[in-house]
C-alpha cells in the first residue's frame, strides 16, 4: 500500500514561505531535502529575475537597479549564491548543455547566430524567458522568439 501526502498537509509541513516560493516559480512539491542545491540555486535565480520586472535596460548594467541581459543573468545568480562571468558568450562556457527537451526552469537560454552568442535570459518554463531585451525596453517575461537558442545549466 503506498501513502500519499494531501497538499495542505505538505504545504502545513514545508511552510508557507516555501509554498509561495513554490508557486512563485511553478515548481513541483518534493520532500524536504529532496531539492538539490543547484536546483534550489536555479529557482532562487528565476525569482530574483522575476522580482526585476520592469526595471530599465542598460548596456553594461548589473543591477541593482538597471541590467543588461547578462548582468540580469549574472545578478540573478549572485543571489542565489552561484557566480557567473559577465557576458553571455563567457556565462555559456560556464554552464553545462542541457537539451531542449531536458531543459528546466531556471536555466540559462542562448540566443545564437551561428557560433555567436547574441542574448542570455532565465527560462521560466511554457517556452518563456525572463530577460533584459534591449534598449527602451524593461526587464520582462516574454515567449521565446527563435529555434535558434541553445540552453545550459549552471553548476
Amino acid at each position: 500500500m503506498t501513502s500519499r501526502i494531501r497538499i495542505p498537509a505538505l504545504l502545513t509541513r514545508a511552510g508557507t514561505a516555501s509554498a509561495l516560493t513554490l508557486a512563485a516559480v511553478g515548481g513541483t512539491a518534493l520532500a524536504p531535502g529532496a531539492v538539490t542545491e543547484a536546483a534550489s540555486a536555479s529557482a532562487r535565480a528565476l525569482q530574483v529575475a522575476a522580482a526585476k520586472k520592469g526595471s530599465p535596460y542598460r548596456y553594461g548594467a548589473s543591477g541593482p537597479r538597471r541590467f543588461d541581459c547578462s548582468g540580469l543573468t549574472q545578478y540573478s545568480f549572485k543571489k542565489a549564491g552561484k557566480k557567473l562571468p559577465r557576458t553571455a558568450a563567457q556565462q555559456y562556457n560556464r554552464t553545462r548543455r542541457v537539451s531542449s527537451d531536458r531543459r528546466e526552469r531556471g536555466d540559462l537560454v542562448f540566443f545564437h547566430s551561428g557560433r555567436k552568442i547574441y542574448h542570455v535570459g532565465i527560462y521560466a518554463g511554457k517556452g518563456r524567458i525572463w530577460h533584459a531585451p534591449k534598449t527602451g525596453d524593461v526587464v520582462r517575461l516574454q515567449k521565446i522568439w527563435t529555434s535558434s537558442v541553445s540552453y545550459g545549466r549552471v553548476r
